[in-house]
């Protein structure tokens, strides 16, 4: 018989910092092939940058989270940026990792993009981010504090499929797809301080942040815009947001110009993870069966008693890998000078789609350059087991399958899953069933097929290992 629920939690030290990191209003912003506009013509949301930095009670490893409210970085802007922030932090390469919420609306901040129009301002721009990053690693360092974070789970619809086949007209389209499920998972965390104050939230979902699309000429966060400020509003503390494997999915409405619509989706989210962090025990404490109390009918009663020393020691177990997982460079890849080719092509041409094509190639000549000239990808990791829960961040867009089969198979724990992290030139990591299918994610994956699996199958061994 079960007389005690415990949930997941993590004693560690913890500090969150966040700044406003929106660009100039008149930046380049095309994000979008199908767009007919290059530069932003104004501001719906502030976009947000946040370090959290995670270290153990005792002793010197750590780990700094930068979460950006861009949609990705190429290898040199993100080179750019972690050497600034170690040069004027002082804090190592290896502690540093850049996770994104992979707004679609806050422009392409690509260095190869400044002769377009609204690209003269970029550089400027990620010269004052790095700065303005390297500011809030100092400022997280000077607010390090012990924590207790605890951990549940809830569910929120506002994620759809988005492997859609068009009978119709024979293709696939990115787009909501009502035959198919979709994850609709949100882990959330509370870190209470030794004073029992709540001093941050995480809301950890999968979600393409897609809602304002070619329509859309205002810089905005999307959907994590409007899920911040109400989670922030109810509890008082600062949200940070850490999108899941996200590759198949996106919002049942999207591709939209309406800033209204990302609001609205970024309200759904928040209630649904307003009512998981609502439903969190008690810090450090377990509930348990007090045994019977003899009323009208003889009732069952449960209360909170306190973890005990070898429970509270457990909790703050830390162990942190970093690794590279060496995945294979997908056969066939075309090359720098067939890409530059075909980019030649589309652009002599005059319509709407030859826009979009030639946005696509440029897009993959941007990727191709990022490649190692080894025959192998170093796809970045991190694995971080604190207590009853395992965070793993990664690099490169994953099928959410990463997640649910981390879950399934390690239910007792707690798991945050943080995906496109550090540059984007991994792109997308989709089954292997669906490589020379011709669907989007499988058209411009680097990695060759079996990539997804071997990351899931490494990573499980890893968690496997540490819970041991």
């Amino acid at each position: 018989m079960k007389t005690y629920v415990d949930a997941p939690q993590s004693k560690c030290r913890f500090a969150l910092a966040h700044t406003d990191i929106t660009p100039p209003e008149n930046i380049y912003h095309r994000m979008w092939g199908a767009a007919t506009q290059d530069r932003a013509t104004g501001i719906h949301r502030p976009l947000r940058g946040s370090v959290a930095l995670l270290a153990p009670t005792g002793g010197n490893e750590r780990q700094f989270v930068i979460a950006l409210d861009h949609c990705v970085m190429g290898r040199q802007e993100m080179e750019n940026l972690l050497r600034e922030v170690g040069n004027l932090s002082g804090v190592k390469r290896e502690e540093l990792i850049v996770v994104f919420s992979h707004t679609h609306a806050a422009g392409l901040m690509g260095l190869e993009r400044v002769n377009l129009p609204g690209g003269d301002l970029i550089p400027a721009y990620l010269d004052e981010l790095n700065s303005k990053i390297a500011a809030l690693v100092r400022e997280a360092e000077s607010r390090l504090e012990e924590v207790t974070i605890l951990y549940g789970t809830g569910n929120c619809n506002l994620a759809a499929h988005r492997d859609f086949w068009d009978e119709e007209n024979q293709t696939w389209a990115c787009g909501y797809n009502p035959g198919k499920s979709a994850d609709d998972t949100v882990m959330v965390a509370r870190i209470d301080n030794a004073e029992g104050k709540v001093i941050a939230t995480l809301v950890n979902y999968a979600c393409h942040p897609t809602t304002l699309a070619w329509d859309n000429s205002l810089i905005s966060p999307d959907y994590p815009g409007a899920m911040r400020e109400t989670v922030e509003n109810a509890t008082g503390a600062p949200c940070l947001f850490i999108q899941g494997a996200s590759a198949e999915l996106g919002p049942v409405e999207g591709f939209v110009g309406d800033p209204a619509v990302a609001d609205r989706n970024g309200r759904q989210l928040a209630y649904s993870s307003l009512a998981a962090l609502e439903s969190l025990p008690k810090a450090n404490k377990r509930f348990s069966y007090a045994g019977p109390v003899v009323s009208g009918a003889t009732l069952g009663n449960w209360t909170y008693t306190e973890l005990s020393a070898s429970d509270l020691e457990r909790n703050a177990s830390w162990d942190l890998h970093r690794e590279d997982l060496n995945l294979p460079i997908r056969p066939g890849t075309p090359t720098i000078e067939e890409v530059k080719s075909e980019l030649a092509e589309w652009q002599e041409k005059e319509s709407k789609e030859a826009h979009a094509m030639a946005e696509r190639k440029l897009r993959l000549l941007h990727r191709l350059k990022q490649l190692p000239s080894r025959k192998e990808f170093p796809l970045e990791s991190i694995v971080l087991r604190i207590g009853g829960a395992i965070w793993v961040i990664l690099q490169g867009e994953l099928y959410s399958v990463l997640q649910t089969t981390l879950r399934e198979r390690f239910p007792d724990t707690a798991i945050v899953v943080s995906t496109i992290a550090s540059h984007w030139g991994a792109s997308y990591l989709p089954p292997r069933e669906l490589y020379d299918t011709g669907i989007y994610q499988e058209s411009i994956a680097i990695t060759a097929a079996g990539s997804l699996e071997t990351v899931i199958e490494t990573i499980s061994e890893k968690i496997e290992n540490l819970l041991k």
